[in-house]
């Protein structure tokens, strides 16, 4: 795997994680109790919290990447052992 690729499959996996994670823990300004701001929209977040989300996003893109990282480089998974996956015969070179 080259480092452009490697790099360019981090930032993919980074935005799916970031997009998985932000719905955690957020609570609208009516839900905590206060009187939501004007001109926000009722169903912003009180305190989003974005440094945390930060941090656990690129935690978990690390530890998801190692996973692919694994499966691509160490052929963890080949294609052949995906059951619903159609099996070719390999082809022998003339030689």
């Amino acid at each position: 795997m080259s480092l452009g690729f490697g790099v360019a499959i981090y930032f993919v996996i980074w935005w799916i994680v970031l997009f998985a994670i932000l719905p955690f823990g957020v609570r609208t300004s009516e839900e905590v109790g206060e009187a939501s701001n004007a001109g926000f929209a009722e169903s912003a977040p009180h305190k989003p919290k974005m440094l945390l989300k930060i941090l656990a996003t690129t935690i978990v893109s690390g530890i998801v990447f190692a996973g692919i990282y694994a499966i691509i480089v160490h052929h963890v998974i080949t294609l052949d052992e995906i059951p619903f996956f159609p099996r070719y015969e390999r082809v022998q070179e003339a030689g």
